[in-house]
């Protein structure tokens, strides 16, 4: 358990750095868009450094969590209460988002035709929406070798890795032995969260590049196009994350708005990168610094990532229904529902692929028939300032997850985060 760290002025935190660094980056895409749109090697960049840190960080958490839980099939416990959480929150995330799209309606009016739509820009995803499959998803699972999960950086692949070797760590006979790989493990995840605080110095230039790159590249006359979307998703997530997520929080005695807070760091430099990966890291460090236990923290958060993606639930079904409402395609409740379905199991399958979002649109789209593929074209411009808030809506769903489910097996210090959580 980390300590909690003594205060510093204002403007020396990390917080306060990205944030400058992302107000320069939307003011450098406002006033010079060209000058803005060279800038995404920085963001580029700075993504890069975290990825090559993610998998060693999940990798050992993971280990040691196991390692150290003790009972095994507790832990077997833990991670069937998790899978149970996610399916039950990411089926309601798909839920609110066909209902908010059903009442707003936000492509109606637009009355696209659908042979007028070009399919040039969203060639890569409709060609990778083909292989999307279960077979696929669960071959993806296992790695070619112990080395290629780490070179691919697949979370997947990253975590049945760990939990095998933390099972085959657990139940080492020899007491002497297994101290001995313990402790060598311990002085790697100390150094590599080291790394991740050294690299998170980069944040404000990442942030600064992220944002000068999407304002430059969009500018805000597409916004103004499709502000409904835009809207709808906005406020559909922030409904989501306050009422739902706030009310999991509650029932938990946790203050939401104090985890927000807590996690503004990290929020932040979600916001500025739209990528949840940014962040996680720090994400497992800060919910072990809260309370939550190592062997919790280190299979729910990873796991969440792949299979707890909230925001991404919502963003799905108003994008699909959108696509249906601009190019006036009717369709009854029971095929919004199958919609639903098909959402509900390609999300899983996309989880961890580059562009996992679009894919799985294109493949549902595809498996329903009745909404034209190239639709997807018509959001493409726009993904971008979506992606931020499903990003920072799949964090948070992760962090309350985490929390329940510790609670959940007794492996939560609440006197730890209601004191961590009090400073805030």
């Amino acid at each position: 358990m980390t300590t909690t760290p003594a205060r510093r002025p204002f403007y020396t935190t990390l917080y306060f750095r990205v944030l400058v660094g992302l107000t320069a980056g939307i003011l450098l895409g406002l006033l010079a868009p060209h000058t803005g749109e060279a800038m995404k090697p920085f963001a580029d960049g700075f993504i890069r450094l975290i990825r090559m840190l993610i998998a060693p960080v999940i990798f050992l958490t993971i280990v040691l969590g196991i390692a150290g839980a003790g009972d095994l099939r507790r832990l077997g416990r833990v991670g069937f209460k998790a899978i149970l959480y996610f399916e039950i929150v990411s089926t309601l995330a798909l839920g609110i988002g066909m209902v908010v799209a059903n009442v707003i309606q936000p492509g109606r009016g637009l009355n696209i035709n659908p042979a007028t739509l070009s399919t040039a820009g969203i060639a890569q995803y409709t060609t990778a929406s083909a292989h999307l499959s279960v077979p696929d998803f669960l071959l993806n699972i296992l790695p070619d070798s112990f080395v290629g999960a780490f070179t691919q950086g697949e979370i997947l692949q990253i975590l049945f890795l760990a939990i095998l070797s933390g099972i085959a760590l657990n139940m080492l006979d020899l007491p002497e032995q297994h101290s001995r790989i313990t402790s060598a493990l311990q002085t790697l995840s100390k150094w590599f969260f080291r790394l991740v605080a050294l690299v998170m110095e980069f944040a404000p230039i990442g942030a600064f590049g992220a944002m000068a790159f999407t304002v430059g590249h969009s500018g805000v006359a597409i916004l103004l196009k499709l502000l409904n979307l835009l809207l709808c998703v906005y406020l559909t997530s922030f409904a989501f994350v306050f009422i739902v997520l706030g009310t999991i929080c509650w029932r938990n005695g946790i203050s939401l708005w104090r985890l927000l807070v807590y996690l503004r760091g990290e929020l932040l430099l979600v916001l500025a990168t739209s990528s949840s990966e940014s962040a996680l890291p720090r994400l497992i460090e800060k919910m072990e610094a809260l309370g939550c236990s190592k062997a919790v923290t280190g299979l729910v958060i990873p796991a969440g990532y792949s299979f707890n993606l909230d925001g991404t639930s919502i963003y799905l079904t108003i994008a699909a229904l959108f696509i249906a409402q601009a190019t006036n395609v009717h369709l009854t409740l029971g095929q919004q529902i199958f919609i639903l379905a098909i959402l509900m199991l390609n999300s899983k399958g996309a989880a961890t692929v580059t562009g996992g979002g679009f894919i799985t649109l294109a493949a549902t789209l595809a498996s329903v028939g009745t909404i034209p593929v190239a639709g997807i074209g018509l959001i493409l411009g726009v993904d971008r300032f979506m992606s931020e808030m499903r990003s920072l809506t799949n964090m948070v769903g992760n962090s309350v997850a985490t929390i329940v489910v510790a609670r959940w097996e007794g492996q939560f210090d609440e006197s730890q985060a209601q004191k961590l959580l009090s400073l805030k």
